[in-house]
């Protein structure tokens, strides 16, 4: 139940309570006809004890007429109980039968009206049920129409009133999916209207702080730029070469953070989109090799051509790191880039990561003792490989770190079969 979203569960509710109202009126109209019989047989079964029991050999007309009034009888004329007969011979049907030593009374139906015959010693008379008609049955169905179509009302309001959730629904998804432009509309002022205007509010928020964001991290990434480079140029005029060796480096992680910073805003900007195009492995690995140009010697590449549809400069940048990190942390300062199946692997000698490779995926987390980098590098090549959707896998098999990269079947084509 605690699954069910709101829009079933009123279904459902709605559902039950319909089943319960027909099967209520079903009952009681087989109760109420039921009652109808046990009612007319004790009418009938009166009127039988009254003409054939307790009435006099020859009831005077007085006594009659009170009877007839009492029971609620109509007697015919000659004429209407000879035309009766043939009816009654034709299209007549028993419903009752009673008598006793003094007569015997019948009780027929013709199209819905009763007739009484009494057939008593001493007289014969011919009646007509004069009772007036109950309209039980047709108030009982009426009733249970009017509650069946007062509930399906109910229904459709609940669901009318529910409805906005669905547009609120649709309209959060769109935002979650990266439309930063998304308005989210309310017309009343009731919960789900609150509801959506705090929403909206919140989206307006969302937007200026990520604008503001924006803004803040180009302007200072631009502002450091200049004094980065100038820097560098002046610490190219030192004589002392420790010192300058040291400046030189730390200006040069000045820029790799700068340069890092830029590409976490690219990436993980929801509306970014890759470029995917067609290509081949050996295209990427290729971009993978300018990208790491000072590195050449450090690693081995053992890479078989696949055709693929992908980003090459994202990918490439991916591989990027995976291999940049594998250099800087690895005991021989090497790394190798292997094919496998479903993938690609970065291996590299080193002891296990300390943590899951969870941990590592989020921003600015490293391991306590490096002193390089700044925990970004892992963060980035995530969220690469997400957007191309692959999946990043780690294991530690024989002193050998193993980052994969796994392609899956829609991202990856066999060359040798295009």
């Amino acid at each position: 139940m605690r699954n069910l979203s709101v829009t079933t569960f009123i279904h459902i509710l709605f559902s039950i309570a319909i089943i319960i109202l027909v099967t209520t009126f079903v009952l009681f109209l087989s109760w109420d006809k039921d009652r109808q019989k046990i009612e007319e047989f004790k009418h009938y079964q009166l009127i039988s004890v009254t003409f054939l029991s307790n009435l006099q050999r020859h009831p005077d007309e007085v006594k009659l007429q009170e009877l007839y009034k009492e029971l609620q009888l109509k007697p015919l004329s000659e004429e209407g109980v000879s035309v009766l007969k043939k009816r009654i011979e034709s299209s007549g049907e028993t419903i009752f039968t009673g008598g006793s030593a003094l007569g015997k009374v019948r009780v027929f139906d013709i199209k819905g009206k009763r007739y009484i015959y009494i057939q008593h010693m001493a007289y014969n008379l011919m009646l007509e049920d004069a009772r007036e008609e109950k309209y039980y049955f047709e108030i009982a169905v009426a009733l249970g129409v009017f509650l069946t179509v007062l509930l399906l009302l109910l229904y459709v309001a609940v669901l009318r009133k529910l409805y906005p959730l669905r547009t609120l629904h649709q309209e959060i998804q769109r935002f979650a999916k990266g439309d930063l432009h998304t308005k989210v509309s309310y017309k009343y002022d009731d919960e789900i209207g609150k509801i959506a205007q705090s929403f909206d509010n919140a989206i307006r928020y969302i937007n200026q702080l990520s604008a503001s964001k924006n803004l803040f991290m180009r302007n200072i990434m631009h502002e450091l730029k200049t004094p980065i480079t100038k820097g560098r140029i002046v610490v190219e005029m030192l004589e002392d070469e420790q010192s300058k060796k040291i400046l030189v480096r730390a200006f040069e992680r000045m820029n790799e953070l700068i340069n890092e910073l830029a590409q976490i805003e690219r990436v993980t900007t929801q509306s970014f989109e890759p470029n995917f195009e067609y290509t081949s492995l050996d295209e990427v690995v290729q971009r993978t090799r300018e990208l790491l140009i000072n590195e050449s010697e450090r690693m081995c590449i053992e890479v078989e051509n696949k055709a693929l549809i992908t980003d090459v400069n994202l990918l490439a940048l991916a591989l990027k790191n995976l291999m940049d990190n594998g250099i800087k942390y690895s005991k021989d300062k090497h790394v190798c880039l292997r094919s496998v199946d479903n993938g690609l692997e970065v291996i590299s000698k080193g002891k296990a990561l300390q943590h899951p490779l969870s941990y590592y995926l989020e921003p600015f987390s490293q391991e306590e003792k490096r002193s390089s980098g700044f925990g970004l590098g892992l963060y980035i090549v995530n969220a690469i490989l997400g957007k191309l959707g692959y999946r990043l896998a780690y294991r530690h098999d024989e002193e050998n770190n193993i980052f994969s990269i796994m392609t899956g079947e829609q991202r990856s084509i066999d060359a040798r079969s295009t």
